[in-house]
């Protein structure tokens, strides 16, 4: 199996201050970006990995993400578009042309792990899209634009969704094609596959597998990091396929 993964990391960071990109923000002494590329990097399953990122980042990532930390299966770097569905479509159609499985994650996701990474893979190559996403835990509301509640969701079909998302390259390419000739803008990667009727799987991720867009989460990263050096934070497993 042809497994590849794109590291999606052209956002703006709009939410973080000093004038910094959230994926650059040091964590635990290196990059955020650094820490999510060295876990695919690491990955046996994953062939090479196409990172996508702002034209005006390119060159900074070579040098001080790429080079400084010895990354080796870091093939391509592809520059982002507007949002960041086009930075996605801009990887596809730079991946390598034998790609069978693609795994798609976020460049501030740190936390994943190894086997979250093989699982996901695994399970695309079998049922054609996954997600990793977690149980909602709190109670969710539909709210009228006046703050009134209009309805209250059962919280037991509800999932927070997580990357990696990772997909058979066939489906995907497909899902992006439709999406960009219909004008169609989704939430998330599989959302383009569902809107075709292609069936995506879940599952389970972890709640560390934080996305950090905040200084909170950041703060929380670095919490993360603190109590693995102690040895208090369990080991995180990966999603066993049924």
């Amino acid at each position: 199996m042809k497994a590849d993964a794109m590291i999606v990391s052209a956002g703006k960071g709009v939410r973080f201050t000093e004038g910094k990109k959230k994926q650059f923000f040091s964590l635990a002494g290196k990059p955020i970006l650094a820490h999510t590329l060295d876990k695919f990097e690491t990955c046996p399953l994953i062939r090479s990995i196409l990172l996508v990122v702002g034209q005006e980042d390119m060159e900074y990532c070579i040098k001080e993400i790429i080079e400084k930390n010895k990354f080796k299966k870091v093939s391509q770097i592809v520059p982002g578009g507007k949002r960041r569905q086009d930075s996605v479509k801009n990887g596809m159609d730079a991946l390598p042309k034998d790609t069978e499985v693609v795994a798609i994650h976020d460049g501030v996701r740190p936390f994943i792990t190894k086997a979250m990474i093989e699982d996901s893979i695994r399970s695309a190559a079998r049922f054609g899209a996954v997600v990793l996403a977690m149980p909602v835990k709190d109670t969710i509301k539909i709210a009228h634009p006046d703050g009134t509640v209009l309805k209250t969701l059962d919280r037991e079909s509800l999932w927070q969704i997580q990357t990696p998302q990772s997909f058979q390259v066939h489906l995907i390419k497909e899902a992006y094609y439709q999406a960009t000739n219909d004008g169609f803008v989704g939430t998330d990667d599989a959302s383009l596959v569902e809107r075709l009727g292609g069936k995506v799987h879940i599952l389970p991720g972890s709640y560390t597998n934080i996305k950090i867009t905040t200084l909170e989460d950041l703060l929380l990263a670095n919490l993360f990091f603190k109590l693995d050096t102690l040895g208090l934070r369990e080991p995180e497993g990966g999603a066993q396929n049924k």
